[in-house]
């Protein structure tokens, strides 16, 4: 069996500074608006939502260099939990994503209004009521082990559609989040069916590589060329080309393995999107009890190695034709 202990990492990319934005313009720190003064859409871009993951810093403070504004709409470029970022530790690269608690799995209205306080919880409650005026959200992140890139589109059909416009990065999930909160690209409107708000988070593949601060770059110009936001030479000159764009595979999440002991195990070494042919597959252990495939072709999304009892360890997903 494979223990879930944290390997070590190659460090590929270094933490931009940036102080620079803090001031903003929206009365937020480290929020910056830009408004075309042209009717459009309003066009969130947001980083460092978990602090040790640095590809979003990097994309919009490249679109920042670039003095990247508007044809059209608004454009909101934002830095999250700028606390965990600037407390990042390439000696120490994991021990950053948060303070006292996940800033993405604190978006709804009833923990943003109830009494409870954190550092995340402040923060979220600062930046909520931007994040309220966006129609269309666009979150960086990156993660631990799996290499391929995933766009989350989370559990409405609106999502996929978004996603479908991007046209990168290969894998498209369609899931409902976590078990133990809500992602900021859940809240309220971001997945009402009923609402044309909408929302993505692109994990642009592993932490520090640079290929994954590449894709993050090349994703932000995708986005706002979609839009019609940016000049085409900008397009050409830092998005994707056209190989850059695959044909999209959808994977539709049926749920988490959540853990229930202190004792998980893999029965493999796992970095994320492998299929599993056989229902009844063992993947790992829980203390003694066998982890396996709940159905035929199981598609293992985002498997976990810092787990803990009451976390997920692995989404299970399936193929679908969308």
């Amino acid at each position: 069996m494979i223990e879930t202990e944290t390997p070590e990492f190659n460090i590929e990319l270094q933490a931009p500074d940036i102080s620079a934005y803090k001031e903003g313009n929206t009365g937020v720190d480290y929020v910056t608006t830009l408004d075309s003064g042209v009717d459009g859409p309003h066009v969130m871009i947001s980083a460092v939502v978990h602090g040790n993951e640095l590809c979003g810093a990097i994309a919009v403070d490249h679109l920042f260099k670039q003095n990247v504004k508007p044809l059209k709409g608004k454009l909101t470029l934002a830095f999250m939990n700028v606390a965990a970022f600037h407390s990042f530790n390439p000696e120490d690269p994991t021990k950053s994503r948060f303070v006292d608690e996940d800033f993405n799995r604190v978006w709804t209205p009833e923990i943003l209004d109830g009494p409870r306080d954190s550092v995340e919880l402040k923060r979220a409650r600062e930046v909520r009521p931007i994040v309220e005026t966006v129609d269309y959200l666009f979150d960086i992140h990156s993660m631990l082990i799996s290499p391929d890139p995933l766009m989350m589109a989370g559990p409405v059909a609106k999502g996929r559609d978004y996603a479908k416009k991007i046209g990168l990065p290969k894998y498209v999930i369609t899931d409902s989040g976590h078990a133990n909160g809500t992602r900021m690209r859940d809240y309220v409107d971001f997945i009402n069916p009923a609402s044309d708000k909408n929302a993505l988070l692109i994990e642009c593949g592993t932490h520090w590589a640079k290929e994954t601060a590449d894709l993050a770059i090349k994703s932000v110009y995708r986005l706002l060329d979609v839009f019609d936001m940016i000049p085409k030479d900008l397009v050409e000159k830092f998005g994707p080309t056209a190989d850059d764009l695959p044909e999209q595979v959808f994977v539709e999440v049926s749920g988490p393995y959540t853990v229930e002991t202190d004792a998980f195990e893999y029965a493999e070494d796992y970095e994320g999107m492998e299929v599993i042919h056989s229902k009844g597959t063992v993947i790992g252990y829980d203390g003694d009890k066998p982890v396996t495939t709940p159905y035929d072709k199981a598609v293992l999304v985002m498997p976990s190695l810092n787990i803990k009892k009451g976390h997920s360890a692995v989404r299970w997903g399936r193929i679908i034709e969308d």
